[in-house]
């Protein structure tokens, strides 16, 4: 369960209006342990008073707390900043929209979800792919029950999105469709609090076949996608509308 009194303390302190803040990490990804820390990220609106002004702007604001009961890593990016890498395939932000864990959410955020879902292109099989290229790399310097979790997460994330066109970052959920075992067993371990325990090179060995395996198959899912090449037009007018409205509300 989600310390909501603490999260809240968190975002009514920021220096600007929040859009929406929702949970990622581990939480997110359904394999968090007792300890885990709150990965906050979200959008804010800067006044366009600022934007105006000779100020420099504070396109990202983020906020590492250690001294609490619980880590809050907060992070949140101004508007246009937030729209302009949802429009470049970024599947972090595109993660932080479809978030099922909401934590503040003001009355543009379902207009701004819907309007994501027609920036969801088979070109978001990059960043996914990306992503597990280097979660990979490190797994071979230094394997983890984390690193691998963190590996076959975003694999079979962006196999979902690539086949189904719809965002899950659960990988509880995810594993519901490709039954895989082995995801069990290191869920186990990770939520156990052995998380950063150093595995054998015998698993390394063990998971690279699923990983080149894996890396395969999303690769083919790409290729057999009905998703669009482009961002639709659709969304890019309404979010810039979205964005012209929310900053011109601040005047």
């Amino acid at each position: 369960m989600l310390d909501q009194k603490l999260i809240d303390r968190h975002l009514d302190s920021q220096p600007y209006g929040l859009l929406f803040v929702t949970v990622s990490g581990a939480h997110l990804y359904g394999f968090e342990s007792a300890d885990s820390d709150y990965d906050l990220r979200g959008c804010h609106v800067l006044p366009a008073r600022e934007v105006f002004g000779l100020k420099a702007l504070r396109e990202t604001v983020e906020v590492m707390d250690k001294a609490g009961p619980v880590e809050v890593d907060l992070v949140t990016h101004d508007v246009k900043k937030f729209i302009t890498l949802l429009m470049k395939n970024n599947g972090y932000v595109l993660e932080q929209v479809f978030s099922p864990l909401v934590v503040r959410a003001s009355v543009e955020f379902e207009e701004l979800k819907r309007l994501a879902e027609g920036c969801i292109t088979k070109h978001h099989r990059h960043h996914f792919r990306r992503f597990a290229d280097n979660q990979w790399e490190m797994v071979t310097k230094k394997p983890t029950a984390k690193g691998l979790l963190y590996t076959y997460r975003v694999l079979l994330a962006g196999i979902h999105l690539m086949r189904e066109g719809r965002v899950e970052s659960n990988l509880r959920v995810l594993n519901q469709g490709f039954g895989l075992a082995y995801l069990d067993e290191l869920i186990a371990v990770k939520v156990g609090g052995m998380e950063k325990g150093e595995l054998g090179a015998e698993v390394v060995e063990k998971h690279e076949g699923e990983f080149v395996r894996l890396c395969g198959v999303l690769d083919e899912a790409r290729e057999k996608s009905g998703l669009r090449e482009e961002v639709g037009e659709e969304s890019r007018r309404g979010l810039e509308e979205l964005l012209v409205r929310v900053r011109m509300a601040t005047v």
